[in-house]
Order: C-alpha cells, then sequence, then structure tokens
C-alpha cells in the first residue's frame, strides 16, 4: 500500500518543526500523554477515536483544549515532508513550560509527533503470565511506561511471550501495550476491569455489533479461564492470537482471531 520512499529512522517534530534538544529535554519530564496509529496510503483506520483520546487527555492533564485542527496539520505535514505515505505514527501532547514544581501552572501545550516506519504485529500465537498490576490513571494513555515493560521483561524471564494484568479483585484488565477479547464459543466477551481502552477495541465491538456477532462485557478472572475456548490480543499494529494464559491453554484462539480480523475489516481507512 502507498508510495513514496519510507522512513528509515525515527524522525521527530514539535510544533511542525523538526525537534531539536530542547523539546526533547523537555518532554523526558514524564508528563504527557501521546496515542499511537498506523497510517497507510495516507489514511489511519479511527481517527476520530484518536483525536478524542488526545482532546481528553489534555483536559485531564493541563487544563486546555487541544487544537485538533492544529495537530492534522502537523501531522500532514510532517507525513509529506517525508513522502511517506505509510508509517508508524506517535503523537505526543506535553509542554516545555510544564514545571513540576508548580503544576497547576497554566502552560501552552507543545505537539511532538514521530513518524517512523509501518509496523505490523505477525499473527503469531503467544503465551502471556498473568501478573499483578493496575495501570495509574487507566484511562488516559499517558507517558508512564517503565512498570508495563518491567512487567513483559518480567514475563520474557520466566519464559513467556508477555504479561496480562491482573487488578487486586483478580480480574483480567489489558496487557502491556494491548487489550484483548475471549471466546466461550458463541460470543465475545469484553474484559470489564479498568483499563486503557484502545482505539482499535472500539473499532473491533463496532465491527462485530455490524456483523450481528453476539458480544458482551464481564468481569474475567484467572481461575475462570477454563471456561474460555480462545483469546485474542490487539492494539494499533496488529491482532495476534493468545495460546495460553498462565498454565491455562487457550485452543480456539484462531477462530475468534479470524472473527476480530473480519470485524477491523468493517473500518474503512479514511485519508487524514
Amino acid at each position: 500500500m502507498g508510495a513514496g520512499a519510507g522512513v528509515a529512522v525515527t524522525v521527530l517534530f514539535c510544533n511542525g518543526q523538526l525537534a531539536d534538544a530542547g523539546a526533547l529535554s523537555a518532554a523526558l519530564v514524564n508528563y504527557g500523554h501521546f496515542t499511537s496509529l498506523q497510517v497507510r496510503s495516507g489514511a489511519v483506520q479511527g481517527w476520530a477515536l484518536h483525536l478524542q483520546r488526545l482532546q481528553q487527555g489534555t483536559r485531564e492533564l493541563f487544563g486546555v483544549e487541544l487544537d485538533c485542527v492544529q495537530v492534522v496539520a502537523w501531522l500532514r505535514q510532517a507525513l509529506q515532508q517525508l513522502d511517506a505515505a505509510d508509517a508508524s505514527v506517535r503523537i505526543t501532547v506535553f509542554s516545555r513550560q510544564f514545571d513540576f514544581r508548580q503544576p497547576l501552572r497554566a502552560v501552552p501545550v507543545d505537539v511532538l509527533v514521530a513518524i517512523a516506519a509501518p509496523a505490523s504485529i505477525p499473527a503469531i500465537a503467544r503465551s502471556v503470565l498473568p501478573l499483578p498490576y493496575q495501570r495509574e490513571l487507566a484511562h488516559i494513555k499517558h507517558v508512564g511506561t517503565f512498570p508495563l515493560f518491567q512487567l513483559r521483561r518480567q514475563a520474557l524471564q520466566r519464559g513467556f511471550d508477555d504479561a496480562l494484568f491482573v487488578d487486586a479483585q483478580g480480574r483480567i484488565s489489558e496487557g502491556t501495550t494491548w487489550n484483548l477479547a475471549f471466546w466461550d464459543g458463541t460470543q465475545v466477551c469484553w474484559p470489564q476491569a479498568s483499563a486503557l481502552r484502545g482505539s482499535t477495541e472500539r473499532l473491533l465491538m463496532d465491527g462485530l455489533a455490524a456483523l450481528g456477532q453476539l458480544q458482551h462485557h464481564a468481569d474475567v478472572h484467572v481461575p475462570t479461564l477454563a471456561r474460555c475456548n480462545g483469546a485474542v490480543a490487539f492494539n494499533a499494529t496488529g491482532i495476534w492470537p493468545l495460546a495460553a494464559i498462565g498454565e491455562q491453554r487457550l485452543e480456539q484462539s484462531e477462530v475468534l482471531l479470524v472473527r476480530l480480523q473480519s470485524a477491523l475489516a468493517q473500518t474503512p481507512w479514511l485519508p487524514l
């Protein structure tokens, strides 16, 4: 899909200009939020959902409104400048004037647009390790990602492919950088524990509804996984089946994978 020279390395733009050391050092304060997406032939799936996420996060973290028209213009400009019709994109909202000593002081926000090579995750079955963790401010895709990657390291050290989070009530919520859905042989089940609800999850729900597929939300606990026949994980870069959660094997994850792939295909790629 698409044309153009492509992106060999990640290129960063801040407020429409190539990012300098000053902008990048301010981003290291670790106060901000972001969204990640894939661009194909200059088009995106669920772009409105990404903008909603950026608007919500900006209101909650900075108390101001994000100029979404400007964000779109900067993104288009960055893609055009790099001749990148296909790309991985991360848009981060932060503030070079934010002072952690005076966090209530009103400050203007800055927008960091990172353009990298397009990415996709192969649909290879993976095993994940349930670990106790609850994401702070789970509804915001904030830049505080340290525990996510540390828990992924722990899972890898124990022979698994990734970590799956379980809250204090024993409910499965989400993975390190992905959401998931379960399959009982008839219905798709969405775990309802507090989690960062990704844009892909929303697109999948809408796609399943369009296909007439039964689905529901429920608390899912590790000890009750024997009732599930399959599970699938997903984020903006793809959808992949889960072969096992801990010691519980999931034999029909491929069945759910096919259904979710069909559901996602219901959402068109719309030009930016």
